[in-house]
C-alpha cells in the first residue's frame, strides 16, 4: 500500500485529494492546523483505517513515522479574502512549509507535489498563459503575499530537484470549483451563488470585463494526479481554456439559480488580474489530460451543495 501525506488535506482541493486517493487504495495522512481547511472536509473519512488526520503547523518541523511514497504540498491560504487576512501566514507556508514539505520529502525519498497557482502569472501580458510566461507581478501589492510566496515555493522546489535529487512535479492550478468551497471565502463563484440565492445583488467588481476560467474540482483532481504518476519535471498549468467575462459569468448564475438578483458594481480590487486563460498544451501532449466536465454540469453539481450550505445556515431558498 501506498502512503501520502497531503498538506492543507482539510482544505477545499486537499480534501477531494484525501478521497480520490483513498477510494485508490492509499494509506494517506491528512496534516492541517485548520487556518482555513475545516475537519468538516474529511469527516467523513475518520474511521476509515486507511486514513489519518493529523493536526500541525506545516511552517513546523514535520514529523511523519514510516515510509512516505508521496508528499502533496497543499497547505496555504488560497483566496484572496484569506491571504489578505492572512498575510505573513502565507508567507510562511509557502517559504518555511515548503522547506519543511521537501525535507521530509527528501528524507523519506518520497515524490514531491507542489500546488502552485495560476497567480504566478499575476496580471499576465501573454495571453492565454503558457508555463514559459514568467509572469508580470507586483511583489509589494497586496496580492504579493500569495503570488511570490508561491512563485517561491516552485524555486526551492527546483532547487531541491537539482540540488538534492529529489522527485518533484509543480502544478499551476486555475480557479477550481465545487463541493466544499467556503461561501465566505470571496471567491467569484459561491460569493455570486450565495448572493443569487438569498436575492441579494451579485457584487461584480470593476466593470466586469476581466476573464477568468474555471475548472470542476473533479477535472483538477484527475489532472494533478496524472502529473504526480508523470516523469513531467517542469510546471504544468492544469484548468479549463474555456474563458468568460466575470459580468457574464454573473449573468450566468442569475440565470441557473433562476433569482431576479441585479448586479451591482464595486472598485476593482488592487492588482486584480485582467485577464487569466490557461494554455494547456502541455498538459494534453504529456499528461493526455484536458477538462471533461463542462462548467454548466459543474455550476449544476455545485448548486446543489450551495443550496445545501444555506439550508445549514437557516437561510436561502
Amino acid at each position: 500500500m501506498q502512503r501520502t501525506l497531503i498538506t492543507g488535506g482539510a482544505g477545499f482541493l486537499g480534501s477531494h485529494l484525501c478521497d480520490r486517493l483513498v477510494a485508490e487504495g492509499h494509506e494517506v495522512i491528512c496534516m492541517d492546523n485548520f487556518i482555513t481547511g475545516s475537519p468538516k472536509n474529511v469527516a467523513h473519512l475518520i474511521g476509515n483505517p486507511h486514513f489519518h488526520l493529523i493536526e500541525h503547523d506545516v511552517t513546523n518541523y514535520i514529523y511523519v513515522d514510516g515510509p512516505l511514497d508521496y508528499v502533496l504540498h497543499f497547505a496555504s491560504p488560497a483566496s484572496p479574502i484569506d491571504y489578505l487576512q492572512l498575510p505573513i501566514q502565507t508567507l510562511k507556508v509557502g517559504a518555511l512549509g515548503t522547506h519543511k514539505a521537501l525535507g521530509l520529502a527528501k528524507a523519506k525519498d518520497a515524490r514531491f507535489l507542489l500546488a502552485s497557482t495560476s497567480e504566478v502569472y499575476g496580471d499576465p501580458l501573454v495571453h492565454p498563459q503558457p508555463e514559459t510566461y514568467w509572469g508580470n507581478v507586483n511583489p509589494v501589492g497586496l496580492r504579493g503575499v500569495y503570488d511570490e510566496a508561491k512563485r517561491f515555493a516552485e524555486a526551492m522546489t527546483m532547487a531541491y530537484h537539482r540540488y538534492h535529487g529529489v522527485e518533484t512535479r509543480i502544478v499551476r492550478i486555475f480557479n477550481t470549483f465545487g463541493k466544499r468551497m467556503r461561501l465566505d471565502d470571496g471567491r467569484a463563484l459561491p460569493t455570486f451563488m450565495g448572493q443569487a440565492l438569498q436575492g441579494h445583488p451579485l457584487t461584480v467588481y470593476g466593470d466586469g470585463s476581466q476573464t477568468r476560467s474555471f475548472t470542476y474540482v473533479k477535472d483538477t483532481v484527475e489532472g494533478i494526479l496524472r502529473l504526480l504518476q508523470s516523469d513531467v519535471v517542469e510546471p504544468i498549468n492544469i484548468g479549463n481554456p474555456d474563458e468568460l467575462t466575470i459580468l457574464d459569468f454573473a449573468k450566468e448564475i442569475i440565470a441557473l439559480t433562476g433569482s431576479t438578483s441585479k448586479i451591482v458594481f464595486e472598485l476593482l480590487p488592487e492588482d486584480d488580474p485582467l485577464i487569466r486563460q490557461p494554455d494547456i498544451s502541455r498538459a494534453r501532449t504529456l499528461l493526455g489530460w484536458q477538462p471533461q466536465f463542462s462548467r454548466a454540469e459543474g455550476l449544476r453539481l455545485t448548486l446543489d451543495y450551495v443550496r445545501e450550505q444555506l439550508r445549514d445556515l437557516g437561510d436561502g431558498e
